[in-house]
């Protein structure tokens, strides 16, 4: 994916559209988790969406591939060491983040694991460090204590409560999702990122239902006994939230500023609260309003530490393969 293009070229109501179809797409992926969790196994269910995506979206994938082949642009086929990056980043960001997440919204309403979700940015920078070397900046520091407050906040009063478990299976999902993104820029990833993300997905996907079987979740359902809305919530995550989702992002990405495409990272926990509130009458208490307004504005503190154009760190579980656009997705 070519760097973003200053705003206002190429075709802005559609960059625009795109980008509003992040905002509300991946921000409600944590509502529709939630509900198709509730009555399928979260293994099966995430494993599930994601080879059905990849697999959907592979065809397209591999036609563009193949078209840039034929300009002399590149080959159509990945070499290994693709394959071994789509592996590695597929198996941390969808098998162990996404599923971490399925698992994790179990016990924890949607808006609340958004908000933890959105620590992947903080993730990313105590991961920098060592991975890449990449000294931590005051700025980026004020914005990881800010955050780490938040969390604080957050996670404190659940100590007590049916959170206890919920918490950390999401902390830990944020965690691996930031350090996968973090190692998926020093991987040598396809060019074509609708290719890169469709394998992600596969490999993701084939891991989480290899555990899924590991682990018993297929005796465990009653199929007869699925009501409608989880069906309905695994199409959503399967076609808007997987396929449209990554292909506006990287539309917004190539035709809009930088800065710009990533206040998706602090619109969508906003947007998953307010879902989950309407939906699913969940309760915001004070504590978690203050701790999810703390987590925000450290991701805008970070996200905003420069106006170079570098890509947004990858945040969210909306973002399906966030290496592979533009060094990243999701998702």
């Amino acid at each position: 994916m070519s760097a973003a293009a200053p705003e206002g070229t190429g075709r802005p109501v559609l960059s625009w559209i795109a980008l509003g179809v992040v905002y509300v797409v991946w921000g409600t992926t944590y509502l529709a988790i939630r509900v198709g969790v509730r009555h399928l196994p979260p293994l099966l269910f995430s494993g599930t969406r994601y080879v059905a995506a990849g697999a959907l979206l592979l065809p397209i994938a591999w036609w563009a591939t193949a078209r840039r082949r034929r300009a002399g642009e590149g080959s159509a086929m990945p070499a290994a060491t693709a394959w071994l990056a789509v592996a590695v980043v597929g198996i941390l960001l969808l098998c162990v983040g996404n599923g971490g997440v399925s698992v994790g919204e179990t016990m924890v309403p949607s808006g609340y694991a958004a908000v933890l979700v959105a620590t992947v940015p903080l993730w990313m920078i105590v991961f920098a460090w060592p991975v890449q070397r990449q000294r931590v900046t005051r700025r980026s520091a004020a914005g990881l204590a800010v955050g780490l407050l938040g969390v604080a906040i957050l996670v404190g009063p659940s100590l007590a409560s049916a959170h206890l478990v919920g918490v950390p299976i999401l902390l830990a999902a944020a965690a691996v999702w930031g350090f996968g993104s973090i190692v998926g820029r020093r991987l040598a990833l396809p060019p074509n990122p609708l290719l890169a993300a469709a394998l992600e997905m596969l490999i993701g996907g084939v891991a989480l239902l290899a555990l899924a079987a590991a682990t018993g979740e297929f005796s465990q359902v009653r199929w007869a006994a699925v009501p409608a809305a989880s069906w309905i919530a695994l199409a959503y995550l399967i076609g808007p939230g997987s396929i449209l989702g990554f292909t506006c992002y990287g539309y917004a990405l190539a035709h809009l500023p930088v800065t710009t495409v990533s206040t998706y990272a602090y619109v969508n926990p906003i947007v998953a609260v307010l879902a989950g509130s309407l939906v699913l009458s969940e309760r915001v208490s004070w504590h978690e309003a203050i701790g999810a307004a703390l987590v925000i504005g450290s991701i805008t503190i970070i996200l905003h530490r420069s106006q170079r154009a570098s890509p947004p760190p990858d945040a969210g579980e909306g973002v399906p393969a966030a290496p592979a656009v533009a060094s990243s997705q999701r998702l």
